[in-house]
């Protein structure tokens, strides 16, 4: 391992560990199609570039929506419904469809870990290091990582909406080192967010660790990996 130096790691969760499936998009088709309503999926996925533009500009001007579970839960059915305003519904049906496709993320079939996350986790836990999830996510998020077959390697889980704090702010990396039982200097943090996940770990003294799973991530100023299998070899010296 290299240099003995790491004790434990900490993942985010959402494009890093898991992914939605089938997509996003299909999600929200089926979603509409059960409420009698059709979509054409070009569309609603340019709908939902929009939505996420959205999301990114009100992050980096405000990150403190993540604080509380009826904000989170408030912010994202807000973003389904421009969404769906934006791919052609009427606005006095979009609160209710809005929340449906809220409430159906919540649905762990409805997530998938990536190929490399299952012997990725198992080789850490099996190596003795700390494992948690440090992730700006609703209350569900330790259902889910039950559900999903994670929890057996994990040592905790926090999300931003069970703590009162999100992600960059410094206190939510805090509170996971104090869980873990380890200093700053030996973690590392994974995540495929620069804002969140790189300066926030980095604010506190953890070395963040960039993952770019589509290769379309800008030049970084920390390590960028593709894939968790690129992590393993990094710690392991491969």
């Amino acid at each position: 391992m290299r240099s003995n130096t790491y004790k434990a790691v900490f993942f985010d969760v959402g494009n890093t560990l898991l992914v939605p499936y089938p997509s996003v998009v299909d999600i929200c088709t089926e979603v509409l199609a059960v409420h009698g309503h059709t979509v054409d999926p070009t569309r609603l996925s340019e709908a939902l570039s929009l939505a996420d533009r959205t999301y990114e500009e009100r992050y980096w001007a405000d990150d403190s929506f993540w604080m509380h579970e009826i904000d989170t839960a408030k912010f994202w059915i807000e973003l389904y419904e421009l969404m769906l305003e934006e791919a052609g519904l009427h606005e006095e049906e979009t609160n209710e469809l809005a929340t449906n496709i809220y409430t159906e993320f919540g649905q762990a079939e409805r997530w998938q870990p990536y190929p490399d996350v299952m012997p990725t986790l198992a080789k850490l836990s099996e190596a003795g290091l700390k494992i948690g999830l440090v992730s700006n996510w609703d209350t569900r998020l330790n259902s889910l990582s039950i559900e999903t077959g994670m929890s057996k390697y994990l040592d905790f889980v926090v999300s931003s909406a069970s703590v009162g704090i999100a992600k960059p702010q410094p206190e939510i990396f805090e509170l996971a080192l104090d869980r873990a039982g380890v200093e700053a200097e030996n973690t590392l943090h994974v995540g495929d967010h620069y804002y969140a996940d790189v300066m926030g770990a980095r604010s506190v003294g953890i070395t963040p660790v960039l993952l770019d799973r589509k290769g379309v991530a800008p030049k970084a100023d920390c390590l960028v990996i593709n894939s968790l299998d690129e992590l393993v070899n990094y710690l392991w010296g491969h």
